[in-house]
């Protein structure tokens, strides 16, 4: 669905309080999703929403949430009114941090209930009155079950990065939460991909008749982010132009995507050990370590920070200059949240990749999916020695797969022209044998 897109946030009947909120935070034009679901969610439907990172989504949920809370005034304080929850504790700081900035002309209470955190540092929520909690699904359940919040005056329920919880097996959790919150007047749900029948399932269940927002970013929004590649023969030769292009072109905040996690502190040591300032994120990553290394790019300490897609989501850090694919992700739409990381709120980006013979089956597939013409570039000194194989060329046409199978096949030709002139010989004898005999016979009597 795609809303008459307003061209100001003055146009969003949006009160003074917020306004001068957004103007404070740099915002000059509504995104794609903020035009769409802004002017619907104040309308008062249920909303099933999907926009990539960096699109300005977060935002595109809060301004209505607090226009709906500055609307419907309630004379008495109480419990919360709008409950956000989100995958992750620190997608659950970022979102309230980011609604505390945009609610600082109200005088809203905003608070957060996430694991990794110790019972008694959430008294401030169960102890005061608060108007909108973020939470993460499995610990404000243990809150619920043990009578410590109350859900029976939340009118806007918010799900951020619903595909994300259900893939992290919250979706029981999240059902949960829902059925608590049944007085609620108001669902909105966001997801990265409205796509998979888990989240279709999910949605039919907690939704009534909502309106589905699709907002890709436009052209005119990919457009602030510069892409191109670098043909790599192997991982040594990728090793050395990743480190080279990031000396070489004044990284300041730099993410570095690799596949696997073993493959994050190792490239990032390696990084260090070229006098390049590293650090990475696993998965598996205690809480307080994750927090640390999330600082240290954001702070500078590094400009580099080598993450999986799986560690990296939820993680929001202003001002990426570069996104650098030292592997590529396993589908195009990976990719688009990738490169979405830099280029926020207006300012511009780059997204480069590095791409081994193997890879070019999809960068086609990636090349396809975003309509984007992706050119090769080659760093001085460190030229390819290999060819690159035709776009969209798979793995098996490289040059090592080629003569491989040329080799099984001419073994299975060998082995086949044998085994027919065995038969051949076989056979002549026998008849020869059979023929002669008789004749023998024949002379002797």
């Amino acid at each position: 669905m795609t809303h008459q897109a307003p061209i100001t946030f003055e146009e969003l009947d949006l009160s003074q309080e917020l306004l001068k909120a957004i103007k404070q935070k740099g915002y000059n034009t509504p995104t794609a999703i903020q035009q769409n679901t802004i002017p619907v969610a104040m309308d008062g439907r249920d909303l099933l929403g999907s926009a990539p990172t960096g699109t300005g989504k977060t935002a595109a949920f809060l301004l209505p949430a607090i226009q709906h809370l500055l609307d419907y005034p309630r004379r008495h304080s109480g419990p919360p009114r709008i409950l956000i929850l989100t995958p992750t504790r620190e997608l659950a700081m970022q979102v309230a941090d980011q609604a505390k900035e945009l609610a600082q002309f109200t005088h809203l209470d905003i608070a957060t209930i996430t694991g990794g955190v110790a019972y008694q540092n959430h008294g401030e929520v169960f102890n005061h009155n608060q108007d909108i909690v973020v939470a993460t699904p499995g610990r404000l359940l243990q809150y619920i079950k043990e009578e410590n919040f109350d859900c029976r005056a939340v009118e806007v329920l918010i799900f951020d990065e619903a595909d994300r919880m259900l893939q992290m097996g919250y979706g029981q959790d999240a059902e949960t939460v829902a059925a608590e919150t049944r007085w609620r007047k108001h669902t909105w749900l966001f997801s990265a991909t409205l796509e998979g029948e888990l989240l279709t399932d999910f949605a039919d269940r907690i939704l009534t008749e909502p309106l589905q927002i699709d907002a890709e970013p436009s052209r005119r929004e990919r457009k602030k982010i510069t892409q191109w590649y670098y043909h790599s023969d192997n991982l040594e030769h990728k090793t050395k132009q990743l480190a080279r292009f990031i000396s070489e072109n004044n990284v300041e905040k730099g993410i570095v995507f690799v596949r696997r996690r073993e493959m994050t502190r190792e490239l990032s040591d390696i990084l260090r050990k070229r006098g390049l300032r590293s650090t990475y994120l696993e998965g598996e990553m205690a809480q307080t370590l994750r927090t640390q290394a999330i600082e240290r790019l954001k702070t500078g300490v590094v400009n580099v920070l080598v993450a999986t897609d799986v560690a990296a989501r939820g993680i929001d850090i202003d001002d990426v200059d570069f996104v650098l694919n030292f592997d590529l992700p396993y589908n195009a739409d990976a990719y688009l949240h990738r490169i979405g990381r830099t280029a926020r709120a207006g300012k511009k980006g780059t997204a480069v990749s590095f791409v081994e013979a193997h890879d070019y089956k999809l960068l086609g597939k990636i090349k396809r999916y975003t309509d984007e013409v992706l050119k090769a570039r080659v760093i001085e000194g460190l030229e390819p020695r290999t060819k690159a194989p035709k776009d969209g060329e798979s793995a098996s046409k490289s040059k090592k797969e080629k003569a491989r199978i040329k080799k099984k096949k001419e073994a299975k030709k060998e082995l086949l022209k044998k085994k027919n002139k065995a038969k051949i010989r076989s056979k002549d004898t026998k008849n020869i044998g059979k023929r002669r005999k008789p004749k023998s016979e024949n002379v002797e009597k």
